[in-house]
């Protein structure tokens, strides 16, 4: 147990932080909604009812979909997109899906490359592919949780209003839908941008983020 807790670390800190985030949110989430049913002259909603609820799934989701596009663009972009100097960017004379040999694929796969990569039929395209398809399946997919969830939410707070609910195909072209996508879209991008260029000037001494604390500043494609 030591050793597999030694040996994926990293994924279960980040998985354990992100369920004791998540709970947090919900009690803070009912909170605030409870504030608002009471300031409306409604009944308020237990934790488990707030958790089940629209509000709490919009809000889980739109901040789902702009990681996963988060990351959908960064690893596609970073397939030809270069920053001189930054850990973050691959060195600058390897734009591009590199060769074949570069990437141990087909005759140049190794006895320990997954099965796939020794492929020379569609396993292999998929596989050279799939960590920015399932990104971007995962992008796709949350968004489409978060329209759904909107639409309902956004029809909860109207019909309090004494409003005619909307339609799905509406709620997509609505300030609201469009609003909660591009504020957090904003974020994510500028968080990435940020990471690629602060990286060629300062360091983190043992993070793989990071190039070595030595390294020159112009440095390209080397991690501490």
């Amino acid at each position: 147990m030591r050793r597999f807790v030694h040996d994926n670390s990293l994924s279960l800190a980040f998985g354990i932080g992100f369920v004791v985030v998540l709970v947090g949110q919900a009690l803070a989430g009912r909170a605030e909604f409870n504030q608002q049913l009471a300031i409306d002259g409604l009944a308020q909603v237990g934790l488990v009812e707030y958790v089940m609820s629209s509000d709490f799934a919009v809000d889980v989701t739109e901040n789902w979909q702009s990681e996963y596009l988060q990351f959908f663009l960064y690893v596609f972009g970073t397939v030809w997109l270069l920053q001189r100097g930054s850990p973050e960017s691959k060195k600058l004379h390897k734009a591009g899906v590199e060769s074949e040999e570069e990437q141990r694929m087909g005759v140049h796969a190794q006895p320990d490359s997954p099965r796939w990569a020794g492929t020379r039929d569609w396993r292999q395209t998929v596989f050279s592919r799939s960590l920015g398809l399932v990104m971007g399946s995962l992008f796709v997919l949350s968004w489409l949780a978060q329209s759904i969830a909107g639409t309902a939410a956004f029809n909860e707070q109207r019909l309090r209003q004494l409003q005619a609910p909307v339609g799905w195909g509406e709620y997509l072209v609505s300030a609201d839908f469009w609003s909660r996508s591009l504020q957090n879209w904003q974020s994510e991008l500028l968080a990435v941008a940020s990471m690629a260029i602060l990286s060629v000037y300062l360091r983190q001494r043992g993070s793989p983020e990071s190039k070595p604390v030595g390294a020159a500043h112009t440095s390209t494609g080397i991690e501490g």
